[in-house]
């Protein structure tokens, strides 16, 4: 049964930690073998629960210590149905993927809650297509109907919430809103940053958020900014706009590398996590309603624990 579906914590005040890059902290770190970045093939073993039940663990002591709350996203972003196609799964398999992703997700929160660590459960949902380009653009009915399914399922588990990641243009994002407000779902959208700030469709952020919002009645409880070194989008916030209050969530990149460059690169660029904690800080203190932060690519708990140290005193002034 969900537990904060119809009132999620990090509207309020608190701040809540999320995790790193779990693909790329599998693979380069871990030498874990994952096919088109699909993590959640490892729910179908004991073995890989396992494993990502020991890569969460850090990330949750984090918050414990710090007191802060904590998004558990279920490593599920490719377990949508072309991507399980090309690792050879039913729709059936797929469904019952998704929901070990949620179950694995409940244990963790069973055995770390605590009354100053709320744990909110996330089913997370990726791009149809590869999440650094836009590709070809589905139709908004197209998109819902295309993870319509996902979110199905999740709605019939302990989820309390979806979040869309790596969202590369408008109209998947919408879709995904659709399909989430059939469920009764809540949503939040995050969407993918070139250098420039745009995102890979060449929609700005503003423009996404906006054209969002007025199609589906502000539906989103939020937004969230990933994939992107703060570098490549801190001056896209700079000006105002009532867009930018809707912005409570920032999972960025460890490398100030473009996602091209990501792609070529035979190595994983880690950056500075001192550097990158101190760039979260600062964007805490511009946008004080940011209250969810956590890594994208590249990123693992030393990132985490600066953003961790640079952010958590912000907290406690805007209770």
């Amino acid at each position: 049964m969900s537990k904060y579906r119809n009132a999620l914590p990090q509207l309020g005040s608190r701040l809540f930690l999320t995790d790193g890059g779990l693909e790329t902290s599998l693979i380069f770190q871990h030498g874990i073998d994952l096919p088109y970045f699909a993590s959640c093939e490892l729910l179908r073993s004991k073995v890989g629960r396992d494993v990502l039940t020991e890569y969460f663990l850090p990330y949750i002591e984090m918050a414990r210590r710090a007191k802060l709350g904590f998004v558990l996203e279920a490593p599920t972003w490719r377990a949508n149905p072309d991507w399980g196609a090309k690792l050879g799964h039913s729709r059936e398999t797929l469904a019952e993927v998704n929901r070990l992703g949620i179950a694995l997700m409940e244990e963790l929160r069973f055995a770390h809650e605590s009354s100053e660590t709320p744990m909110v459960i996330s089913g997370n949902i990726g791009p149809r297509g590869d999440g650094y380009v836009a590709g070809t653009e589905m139709t908004i009915e197209e998109a819902a109907e295309y993870h319509d399914e996902q979110v199905a399922v999740f709605a019939e588990t302990a989820a309390d919430m979806v979040a869309a990641f790596t969202m590369t243009n408008i109209n998947e994002s919408l879709g995904i809103v659709v399909a989430a407000q059939r469920h009764q779902m809540p949503v939040a959208i995050s969407f993918t940053l070139e250098t420039d700030g745009r995102l890979p469709s060449g929609a700005t952020l503003a423009e996404a958020i906006e054209k969002v919002d007025a199609a589906t009645g502000a539906a989103p409880a939020y937004y969230m900014i990933n994939c992107a070194h703060p570098t490549h989008f801190e001056a896209t916030l700079v000006g105002g706009g009532s867009w930018i209050e809707r912005i409570r969530g920032i999972r960025a990149n460890a490398s100030k590398r473009s996602h091209a460059e990501l792609d070529a690169a035979p190595d994983l660029d880690a950056g500075n996590p001192v550097e990158l904690g101190g760039q979260y800080g600062s964007l805490m203190r511009a946008f004080p309603q940011i209250r969810v932060i956590g890594g994208c690519c590249g990123t693992d708990h030393r990132h985490v624990a600066e953003m961790c140290t640079a952010c958590s005193g912000h907290s406690a002034e805007a209770a």
